[in-house]
């Protein structure tokens, strides 16, 4: 095995809060939003094979089966156990009520060929009619066709029963704000573990992290370098959009010179180095063992602050692409 494979076996965890003890997350984990089928199913396995051992997933990615696939033929030749794995999954939009966390958490396990996940969040906080077949179901008008009723609390409740029936280990949510997790927080039984959010140097979200921080939740970044997916999306859309391009920011160039790393790898670092976990998506294999050799080096102080003073508050994904959003009580991002 090769220096860098053994360095990688040995990256850290980060602690999500589970009630009474601790439940340890690697805390740079292989993101697979935007990739499907053959490029993903060779890139799981570039991914296990480099050492990383947290997989991000989703209902609405759809490509489950080709993770669950990878995973069963890693189990089967004795190359993993489940324990060795941490899998995370998510609640769809179109789930957004109690008897649709029980329905979503088994179809995603039937897909994953898995027990249990480790960890389950809620994807968004606004909820879509279930339309069988549709993760984003429209009205006649062209909006994204809405429910209206989405409520937090029982959906929460929901979610603690996965973790009582032994289907998810922790439970967390992703892209809600701080009033929202506020009042799941008052009436929760199992408190929320962890956050996943939009976070990069561009868009470093301090005051919702600070807030994770003080209430034990974990926050973990989707987008760490930018959102490339998104671009893609957007494509598929029709939608032309420009994205800011942060691999290429002098500050960022300037650090990677400076450290011997890629700009990647500086970008990653910040982050990881502010406890905050991170998901980079990468179907290059050369490129997924550079993101993951990223715990050999320390950004000083003066690389921090220059880090620091990158974010410009700039959020790319509101969600505006689903026509009528905004209408949803729940929408998150109205400030």
């Amino acid at each position: 095995m090769d220096t860098l494979l053994k360095h990688i076996m040995k990256s850290p965890t980060i602690n999500l809060n589970v009630g009474k003890s601790t439940l340890p997350m690697p805390i740079l984990g292989y993101g697979t939003w935007q990739a499907t089928d053959k490029e993903l199913a060779d890139a799981v396995e570039a991914a296990l094979e480099a050492g990383y051992r947290h997989i991000d997933t989703a209902h609405v990615y759809e490509n489950e089966k080709v993770i669950g696939d990878i995973l069963k033929k890693w189990f089967d030749a004795g190359k993993l156990k489940r324990e060795d794995i941490f899998l995370v999954t998510k609640l769809p939009p179109g789930g957004m009520r109690p008897e649709g966390v029980r329905k979503y958490i088994r179809r995603s396990l039937d897909l994953l060929q898995l027990d249990y996940v480790d960890l389950y969040l809620v994807h968004t906080p606004f909820g879509f009619k279930d339309v069988e077949g549709d993760l984003h179901p429209t009205t006649p008008e062209g909006n994204i066709d809405l429910d209206l009723t989405t409520d937090h609390l029982a959906i929460w409740k929901a979610m603690e029963e996965q973790v009582d029936k032994g289907l998810a280990k922790s439970i967390g949510l992703s892209n809600f704000n701080i009033c929202q997790i506020s009042r799941i927080l008052k009436n929760a039984r199992i408190p929320p573990s962890s956050l996943q959010i939009e976070l990069n140097a561009y868009f470093q979200q301090n005051e919702l992290v600070d807030f994770c921080k003080k209430n034990n939740i974990v926050v973990t970044a989707y987008s760490p370098l930018g959102n490339p997916g998104l671009k893609k999306l957007f494509d598929k859309l029709g939608k032309q959009i420009e994205l800011p391009n942060i691999l290429n920011n002098p500050t960022v160039e300037r650090l990677a010179k400076k450290h011997n790393k890629s700009n990647a790898q500086i970008l990653l670092r910040h982050l990881v180095q502010k406890g905050i976990s991170t998901i980079p998506k990468s179907t290059n294999p050369a490129r997924l063992r550079q993101n993951l050799d990223i715990f050999n080096f320390k950004l000083d102080e003066q690389d921090l602050v220059d880090m620091n003073g990158l974010d410009t508050g700039a959020r790319l994904l509101d969600f505006l692409i689903f026509n009528g959003i905004k209408n949803h009580p729940e929408y998150p991002f109205n400030e």
